[in-house]
């Protein structure tokens, strides 16, 4: 079998795998009497369709370079390894046992940065240089030829805007009486510190690392998208039980319910930031758009930890 018709039929089993885990986790959810049903289908409507279609003709035109990946069966195999300890360590005891080394506030939240950027990025580049892999071609900012500008602030317009409507942002933050002036600092400065924390972090693992190498696996950029989609939605799932608490969304003591939101809500996000990256290759543009989405939901809590 051809090179191409292999890729076809990995793509279409990727698709029809996606489209089936993701269904049968809002039903085993729905099912159960999980109000998160309806959030798997909000998120993947808006999300994993509208907001994916409109970034497919966002980047039309885009001209990203393929990048190599020497030995796709051995470089996924190890990552996926990898993600496999980083989930269960990592998200289910390694977040906990920092946080409980240091009481809340700054120290705290910089020691939970700097591991997060240890396990995120340090040690899988390392993993990657082991394993002979270049990682230069990861880190491209593909600021001209990929569609960047435009697709960055129409994205981050319609989120923002989004995440002003369907979530309590705009309230939390209010409720913080804080100053204009002080404002003023803090919105650009915590949009910073979460692209770091999220964009950087999880769009560099899960896109750059991981994702590339899934491609070059199935030697399809469609398989390698929806696949990442899904192991980075269920990654979250032993950090949401183990570390869940009544506030935590998908937070539930029936493992599988974890599973299922992790399915149903995180996999769409990832499909959307996957195929921008497909489209791109721009490690900046995912990060910042990630950044986006996430800042003005964690702004009062940032607000809070260092006003």
């Amino acid at each position: 079998m051809s090179a191409t018709r292999q890729g076809n039929a990995a793509a279409v089993a990727a698709v029809l795998a996606f489209a089936a885990i993701w269904g049968g986790s809002v039903y085993y959810l729905f099912a159960a009497g999980n109000e998160d049903w309806f959030t798997g289908i909000l998120v993947m409507a808006i999300f994993g369709l509208v907001l994916s279609g409109v970034s497919w003709l966002l980047t039309r035109g885009a001209e990203a370079p393929a990048i190599e990946v020497k030995r796709p069966a051995l470089e996924s195999g190890a990552l996926l390894l990898y993600l496999a300890i980083y989930a269960v360590l990592f998200l289910g005891f390694g977040l906990s046992a920092a946080r409980n080394a240091l009481p809340e506030g700054q120290s705290q939240d910089l020691l939970v940065l700097g591991l997060k950027l240890i396990v995120h990025v340090l040690a899988p580049a390392l993993l990657l240089l082991v394993l002979g892999a270049r990682l230069g071609p990861l880190f491209q900012l593909g600021l001209s030829g990929r569609k960047f500008w435009r697709t960055l602030i129409v994205l981050g317009v319609i989120f923002l805007a989004l995440l002003s409507v369907i979530s309590p942002s705009l309230k939390n933050i209010a409720a913080t009486e804080t100053a204009f002036t002080t404002l003023a600092w803090v919105a650009p400065v915590s949009f910073i510190w979460i692209a770091v924390e999220a964009g950087l972090n999880e769009e560099f693992l899960f896109r750059a690392v991981l994702q590339t190498r899934l491609q070059a696996l199935f030697k399809s950029a469609w398989a390698g998208v929806f696949v990442s989609a899904l192991v980075f939605g269920v990654a979250h799932a032993p950090g949401l039980f183990l570390r869940g608490g009544a506030d935590t969304d998908g937070s539930s003591a029936d493992l599988f319910q974890v599973i299922a939101y992790t399915f149903a809500v995180l996999a769409p996000m990832g499909l959307l930031f996957g195929l921008i990256y497909a489209r791109t290759k721009s490690l900046l543009l995912v990060v910042l758009l990630h950044g986006l989405v996430d800042v003005l939901p964690n702004m009062s809590e940032f607000i809070a930890t260092w006003t």
